[in-house]
């Protein structure tokens, strides 16, 4: 079992190397770079060459049943989902085969909406410490899970 982190505007690398610590796990950092390398020896930190899509080509490559991969990019969500490997967002969200469908789906027609109306480009809600709480409880159960 492994823990595959996109990292680039990732907001809970911090809480993964905590929990994944806590139970010894393996944890693979992936980014274009600007990262600080961790210490701990847990963590790996992967750099990839520039380019689009390219560090997520590297964790679903990777991933597989029995990981856990960390991603708010729903396309990489989706590979990794048809490998076997549990998904979370950095919300906690858990992205399942019973739900990564419909929010492919929703993603793809929010991406429509946006390109019709170059007005409508606003970001989204901010992340919460009620969204930090729910992933550390997430991420918790998604690895005792993996390892049952």
């Amino acid at each position: 079992m492994s823990i595959y982190v996109d990292a680039d505007a990732c907001p809970v690398k911090d809480e993964v190397e905590k929990v994944g610590t806590r139970h010894k796990v393996q944890m693979f950092v992936v980014s274009n770079g600007g990262l600080r390398p961790s210490q701990n020896p847990l963590v790996e930190t992967v750099i990839v060459p520039d380019g689009p899509d390219v560090a997520d080509m590297w964790i679903a490559d990777r991933a597989g049943p029995g990981d856990v991969v960390i991603t708010g990019d729903i396309p990489l969500a989706a590979r990794c989902v048809t490998t076997g490997a549990r998904v979370l967002k950095h919300n906690g969200e858990a992205l399942t085969e019973a739900n990564i469908g419909n929010i492919l789906a929703t993603r793809d027609l929010m991406a429509d909406i946006r390109a019709a109306d170059p007005f409508r480009q606003g970001g989204g809600k901010g992340f919460t410490k009620a969204d930090r709480s729910r992933f550390l409880d997430a991420l918790e159960r998604a690895l005792r899970a993996a390892t049952a």
